[in-house]
């Protein structure tokens, strides 16, 4: 090896752990869920950088919030009872409801959810604005989807109505979520309960 490539190596090195660091900031700071904390500026500071290395790793404040989402999805992992097995249709249900439950109050999700917060809700204006970012969203809805089709393939049950509970989940369940967050006299576990049986009676029919 020469002494140029060993210098080349030792730079990519330096450049992937200064990413990785800012990466981590960017949760970090989003995880506590103040507006403020959406600020490049804010997360380049608490990663010990200037605004000019974000721009150098990601190009601009899109490509960072794209890569916050992103580095998210890669570490929600696969859901439970999609390689393989002999489950029943009511236990891959409720370890759905269940993980997506556990997911919604970890610190990754308070983070997405501050992040969305200061994006523009109409999706025309979110797209013009922030692109890298709005494809990363919009790719996270095929991707749930698919996930869901896999968790019920060996099973008889209509793919048609898989999609319709793909689409309705993630809303209910961060209902639930924000119900554990603002305090409150329901018993959340019956409510988990009640909706895996409403699934589970939708999917069997």
């Amino acid at each position: 090896m020469t002494t140029a490539d060993a210098a080349g190596r030792r730079a990519n090195r330096r450049g992937s752990a200064t990413r990785e660091n800012m990466l981590a900031a960017a949760l970090t700071a989003l995880a506590t869920g103040d507006p403020a904390a959406v600020s490049a500026n804010r997360i380049a500071k608490e990663a010990g950088a200037t605004w000019g290395a974000v721009k150098y790793q990601f190009g601009d404040v899109d490509g960072l919030w794209a890569a916050v989402l992103h580095r998210t999805a890669e570490r929600r992992g696969d859901l439970p009872f999609t390689g393989g097995t002999t489950a029943s249709l009511r236990e891959r249900v409720v370890g759905l409801v269940e993980t997506m439950y556990a997911g919604l109050l970890a610190p990754d999700s308070r983070a997405i959810e501050n992040l969305r917060a200061a994006l523009p809700r109409d999706h025309s204006e979110l797209e013009r604005a922030f692109p890298r970012t709005a494809a990363e969203l919009v790719s996270w809805r095929g991707s749930w989807a698919a996930l869901c089709q896999k968790a019920f393939a060996d099973l008889d049950v209509d793919p048609v109505r898989v999609e319709e509970i793909a689409a309705f989940i993630p809303g209910a369940m961060r209902g639930i979520v924000s119900e554990h967050q603002l305090g409150t006299y329901s018993d959340l576990g019956v409510a988990r309960r009640g909706l895996a049986n409403a699934i589970v009676a939708y999917l069997e029919r």
